[in-house]
């Protein structure tokens, strides 16, 4: 009798979840002039454009020939430590020395094995497939949440975009794989699971570094959330799971592993530059260039800190206090408003001020494209010119080799919407502003 009333349970739970799909789908018919427009249709378009992807995917696998770049260096890298060598100054591939962290030698020498030890690359692109559309998934499960960007602007992140397709599936680059556990670690801030999501970071960086362009953020927001006593143990787990990833090369040579994996004055090739192919090369190699990028990027990184993300109206040393003690009481993180404006204004600042854009460092920032442009939007930057902004950007990448003219064009579209950023509004919460008319 107990078991049969556990299966009229079910059954009903079955049928009620069946009826709220139904409905769903109802409403969305009745509504469908709003279908494209309004974002709270955006899991119901992203499950349509990934069953599309599902397919295009497939195609491109079997119909767009394989390039081989940089994937025959990963397994010679990784094949050296299989091998017994933990000194990473003499682990190199066909392309040079290895230069990345020891999460990327842990995940890339699973896929060692799982390709024949990297013969297979039919296996490898269907592996990167997946990594593609779980990428997917995790982005559209952020703007869900965020609820600000219409669907319609979706299309132009997934099917229509060659370059990132050509990423994942055709190059098996190892940036995807750094930005999949990006996007795993910001859907856990979310969730409201900061040590999960410091620690995903974390392993996040051990693939590729670049994702220490979303640091500045992550590092505001947990000032914000916890100050800086309740930070301390969440940026512990960051540099603990560092550690312990690198442990034994570090144990083999601290200096070598330290030196190779986070250069940050690594000399980029002019041949490859996406950004500044309009400058002479030998100023594009220039230290005193370099020099003048990093302080436009962390000027840029403070005025947003002080003026955009900042906003209870206290001194910015507040966020140092317990926020119980501080004058005005912490908001709560929501996600559009905060965690995800802030860190992806973070990676953005730190692309627009890059010494060099390799064509694999698209995805750095591709699908935050949308959430940049349409989130808080200026009242001047009509869709029709966001929608220009995007088709310029996926234009300048697609252009090989680059240009100067799409070089500027990459920086005049970077540039307008850092202005947008800027002037979007973000006004104090109401909370907030009662308590600084109060004050």
């Amino acid at each position: 009798m107990a078991a049969g009333l556990r299966k009229r349970g079910r059954a009903g739970a079955a049928a009620r979840a069946a009826g709220r799909c139904g409905q769903s789908l109802r409403r969305a018919w009745q509504e469908r002039s709003l279908l494209l427009v309004e974002p709270r249709y955006t899991l119901l378009v992203a499950a349509c454009l990934c069953l599309a992807e599902v397919g295009i995917t497939f195609w491109v696998i079997h119909r767009v020939a394989y390039t081989e770049i940089d994937w025959k260096a990963y397994m010679a890298e990784v094949e050296g430590v299989i091998h017994g060598t933990y000194d990473y100054t003499q682990l190199q591939g066909d392309t040079g020395p290895l230069v990345y962290p020891a999460g990327f030698v842990y995940i890339f020498m699973g896929l060692y094995y799982a390709t024949g030890r990297g013969t297979d690359i039919r296996v490898a692109q269907h592996i990167f497939a997946v990594l593609y559309l779980t990428t997917l998934l995790l982005v559209f499960w952020i703007y869900h949440q965020t609820c600000k960007v219409p669907p319609f602007v979706f299309f132009f992140m997934c099917c229509a975009s060659y370059r990132v397709h050509s990423i994942f599936v055709l190059r098996l680059f190892n940036d995807p794989v750094a930005m999949a556990l990006l996007f795993l670690s910001i859907n856990l801030l979310l969730a409201q699971r900061w040590g999960w999501g410091c620690c995903c970071f974390s392993l996040a960086v051990s693939v590729k570094m670049n994702v220490l362009l979303f640091a500045p953020g992550l590092l505001f927001l947990l000032l914000m959330q916890f100050g800086l006593r309740g930070a301390l143990p969440k940026l512990g787990i960051c540099a603990l799971l560092q550690v312990v990833l690198g442990l034994p090369f570090l144990l083999e040579n601290p200096v070598g592993y330290l030196s190779r994996s986070f250069d940050l004055g690594r000399q980029f090739l002019f041949r490859w530059t996406v950004n500044w192919r309009f400058l002479p090369e030998a100023l594009f190699l220039h230290r005193a260039f370099h020099l003048v990028l990093l302080a436009a990027h962390l000027t840029l990184l403070l005025l947003f800190a002080l003026c955009r993300w900042h906003r209870t109206g206290e001194s910015i040393l507040s966020l140092l206090k317990d926020p119980s003690k501080r004058k005005v009481p912490p908001q709560p993180l929501t996600p559009n408003h905060i965690i995800v404006s802030t860190l992806f204004t973070s990676n953005f600042i730190g692309i627009c001020f890059s010494r060099s854009l390799h064509y694999q460092f698209y995805v750095w920032y591709f699908h935050t494209l949308p959430y940049l442009l349409w989130a808080m939007p200026a009242r001047w930057l009509t869709h029709l010119l966001r929608l220009l902004v995007l088709g310029l950007i996926e234009l300048s990448w697609n252009t090989y080799p680059s240009t100067s003219c799409s070089s500027a064009a990459l920086h005049v579209c970077h540039a307008v919407i850092l202005l947008q950023l800027w002037l979007g509004p973000q006004p104090f919460p109401k909370s907030i502003a009662h308590s600084k008319k109060a004050h």
